[in-house]
């Protein structure tokens, strides 16, 4: 079952969820999961409504026409101005919608018309509009306004608040979506998603200045009044901007402006203008941030976000304190740096309430030093190094420790600022997620010939210089020369790092002379959907022996399926393996190494480093027992026993061989031989596509008597696709086939053996679920393709010990087949005697 398939199960399974304001159990709808229920919490946590002057269900209702006595509109929210629910105090009314649901805007207006609430709410869980009510000689009309009263303030009071007033909020995240959204459907002259993100940034930096340097009782500049002229609210924000540019010159230039129309900015002042940022907590402006700007980021140039529980589980493992020096040589938007800076800030704090004595002023001071002094990041991309000092700028300080350049090129090209800040050989810590990817080409002889890595050796030994250096190679090397001795490196690396031939020179080079401390397998979905490589994660410390044994840990869940959707546990918790890996690294550094708790499914070990070094693989979950032991243990419970392929190869009792190869490309589809291609491996049988039907003079070119197909041969899938490890068995009437080399050809040479397998048990057996379970651990991802080689041999086959079991099975399979084949001859049939072409 992949990723999307557990999300669907979850979703029907999950059909009721827990009303966060009545605490009744309601149906799980998606406008209730994806907009009631999140605005609900927004009215209690950030406009500070008592849950009792709330009703959602049942729903309060009001006349659908002015005649009417029963009240036939239910509303979705409504806010009263007691605990007494009474269509004489209502004063809200809030109309939800499923996301992309664009109408209800209509219906709130009649709501508002045939009741006493002074305004209303449309929200669709990404974007949201605030309507008043105004009635006029004798009539109504509806205007949009910032924003809602808050609780116990008048609809007169918004907009006018002083410094004092402002809060912080836990649902920022929703709010910048909501800004994100409306920007995109309605900014007149920024369209593009990075000049969207640029223009906000500045936007916050006139927050943030406002909060920072408006006096607690005077009212803020920051701010959109009820009536007030939306050139006047831009004005007061481009005034503050002036001040900005002086301010934060580091991050803001003379050149930066702000170009947003007049209603863009009130809508954007009107969303914020309730809240603190700087006091917000920084995870949740770090949320809010990669919501907003992850819209901007272009995964093919290795622009986007580590997820942060990734990034927090490398901090755990490194664990920097507040004497490192740390840096990330491709930072990005800050990730590392950031969540470093939170980790450190923790420690200080902790230490000093411990040690007693200290002011919350002069913890703070120490965390700002930290901050300016320790915390550095190299980033090329103009936007990303904004984006960063931003960050840093929200959360306290460090970001003139954030320099735009290139890490790969020659340090003495560097502008003269970072050369005095950035050395290598300098830094105790680096953390990094460089890009990747084969769009990106490192060129020019005098950047390559910095790096051992940008070198290669001809046959007799000669050495010279590679004409486009792999990105992912340099910023390894890179990244080691960044460190002292004895400093330590987290980095992520795409896995044919961690396991191919032809990455054998960066293998070498992480053991040559350094300690490889830590591995990490990171799911195939950790980048999805912006990126799908398959990474790993690898701690190592410059300069020093390498140690007895590697620690390894295998991450299956990271949170997201491949579409980025979030993924759920049985008791509706977040499916993330980084959670458990945390808390088994924690334990072990208390216990000496050894875990006290007793996981259903442990996924830390440790392995010989001699013993990765000789196999030369450095892929954890190919050393990951854990699933194989919760596999014999179920199968000890079922009486199954186990058969390894390789065995069965040994004693000669089965053969393989594999594919034929691939015909020339514009020969397909112009003759009458099936060419089958790993997605022609369907249902135990092989499909014949037409438009793959190659000429008899290309087939014999490539054809060759030694891997000739007899039916009841099993073909393999071993590389290519998400479909390794799939089977299907030639039958009598498939004839001549051309298979690509990424089809297995395995045959039973020995039908009469002591284990008892035919034929058709091994394509059950190759089927069978623990065998599955198996495979998905030995299936290594190549830059481009996934790929077995030769560790299928190892995968061990189930054999029931019940004869009677084991019998019953060899009979069903061959019924199958019987069947299957059946049908194949009767199409033979009529392909050869009634002119039938396509089946």
């Amino acid at each position: 079952m992949n990723d999307s398939d557990e999300l669907a199960g979850k979703n029907n399974m999950v059909e009721s969820i827990i009303d966060y304001i009545s605490g009744l159990e309601i149906i799980a709808t998606p406008e209730e999961v994806e907009a009631t229920q999140p605005f609900s919490k927004i009215l209690v946590e950030d406009y500070r409504y008592p849950k009792e002057f709330i009703q959602t269900r049942p729903q309060f209702k009001v006349k659908s026409r002015p005649s009417d006595n029963i009240k036939e509109y239910p509303v979705d929210i409504a806010v009263f101005d007691s605990e007494n629910h009474t269509d004489s105090n209502i004063s809200i009314v809030v109309e939800c919608k499923k996301k992309n649901r664009k109408d209800g805007k209509t219906q709130l207006e009649s709501y508002l018309t045939l009741s006493n609430a002074k305004c209303g709410v449309w929200f669709n869980g990404e974007e949201k509009l605030f309507i008043r009510k105004i009635i006029k000689n004798g009539g109504i009309k509806f205007v949009e306004i910032p924003n809602i009263p808050r609780f116990g303030e008048r609809l007169e009071d918004v907009g006018r608040f002083r410094r004092r007033d402002l809060q912080d909020t836990h649902n920022l995240k929703s709010i910048f979506k909501t800004i994100r959204n409306y920007l995109a459907a309605n900014a007149i002259g920024a369209t593009t998603d990075d000049v969207l993100a640029q223009q906000l940034i500045n936007i916050i930096f006139c927050k943030i200045y406002d909060e920072r340097f408006t006096p607690l009782d005077d009212l803020v500049s920051f701010r959109a009044g009820l009536d007030e002229d939306i050139s006047k609210i831009k004005e007061r924000i481009l005034q503050i901007f002036t001040n900005v540019k002086i301010k934060y010159k580091e991050v803001i230039t003379n050149e930066d402006n702000i170009t947003l129309d007049d209603k863009s900015i009130a809508y954007i002042v009107g969303e914020l203008q309730n809240y603190c940022l700087i006091d917000v907590e920084r995870d949740v402006i770090a949320d809010a941030f990669e919501v907003f700007i992850g819209h901007a980021l272009k995964g093919d140039k290795g622009q986007f976000f580590t997820p942060r529980n990734v990034i927090k589980l490398m901090i755990e493992i490194i664990q920097p304190t507040e004497n490192d020096i740390i840096i990330d040589s491709a930072c990005g938007s800050g990730g590392f740096l950031i969540e470093a800076l939170r980790y450190v800030w923790k420690k200080i704090k902790d230490d000093r309430e411990r040690i007693g004595g200290w002011s919350e002023s002069a913890i703070i001071e120490e965390q700002k030093e930290f901050a300016m002094n320790k915390i550095h990041g190299l980033e090329k991309d103009k936007f990303l190094v904004k984006l960063t000092k931003a960050y840093m700028a929200i959360l306290g300080d460090g970001k003139g420790g954030v320099f735009c350049e290139d890490s790969l090129d020659l340090p003495k090209n560097w502008q003269i600022q970072t050369q005095n800040e950035i050395k290598l050989d300098s830094f105790d810590i680096l953390l990094a997620n460089p890009p990747f990817g084969k769009n990106i080409k490192i060129e020019g002889k005098d950047k390559l010939s910095q790096f051992t890595l940008a070198k290669k050796i001809d046959k007799k030994g000669k050495q010279s210089l590679v004409k486009t250096g792999n990105v992912s190679s340099l910023f390894l090397e890179r990244n080691i020369q960044f460190l002292r001795k004895g400093g330590k490196m987290g980095i992520i690396l795409p896995e044919p790092y961690f396991a191919l031939k032809s990455y054998q020179n960066c293998m070498e080079f992480m053991f040559n002379g350094n300690n490889i401390m830590w591995i990490i397998d990171l799911p195939h979905n950790t980048f999805r959907p912006h990126n799908n490589a398959k990474c790993c994660a690898i701690i190592i410390e410059k300069g020093k022996p390498q140690q007895e044994y590697i620690n390894m840990a295998v991450a299956e869940y990271i949170g997201h399926d491949h579409q980025g959707k979030p993924i759920y546990n049985n008791d509706n918790s977040i499916k993330d393996d980084t959670r458990q890996i945390i808390q088994e690294i924690i334990e072990r550094q208390k216990n000496n190494g050894e875990l006290k708790t007793k996981y259903d499914r442990p996924l830390t070990f440790k392995v010989l480093a001699k013993d990765v070094k000789q196999k030369n693989i450095l892929v954890p979950r190919f050393y990951w027992k854990t699933k194989l032991d919760l596999i014999k243990k179920e199968a000890e419970k079922k009486n199954i026993k186990f058969v390894s392929i390789q065995t069965l190869i040994d004693e000669k009792i089965i053969e393989s061989f594999s594919g034929h190869g691939s015909p020339k490309g514009e020969l397909k589809g112009e003759g009458d031989i099936p060419y089958i291609r790993v997605k022609d491996i369907v249902n135990w049988q092989t499909y014949i596509d037409v438009t793959s039907l190659i000429p008899r003079n290309e087939y014999e070119r490539i054809f060759t008597n030694k891997k000739k197909l007899k039916a009841k041969d099993i073909l393999y899938v071993s590389r290519g696709s998400y479909r390794i490890g799939s089977v299907a068995m030639v039958s009598p009437y498939d004839g001549e086939m051309l298979l690509t080399k990424e089809i297995n050809v395995i045959r039973v040479k020995k039908e009469n053996n002591h284990y008892g397998i035919t034929p058709e048990y091994l394509l059950y057996a190759l089927s069978h679920r623990y065998t599955w379970e198996q495979t998905e651990n030995k299936v290594f991802y190549e830059p481009c393709l996934p790929n077995i080689a030769d560790r299928w041999k190892e995968i061990l086959l189930p054999i029931p010990n019940n004869k009677s079991d084991f019998d019953n099975i060899k009979l069903k399979m061959k019924d199958v087949i019987e069947k299957q084949w059946k049908s194949k001859e009767n199409i033979s049939d009529l392909k050869q005697n009634f002119d039938v072409f396509i089946v």
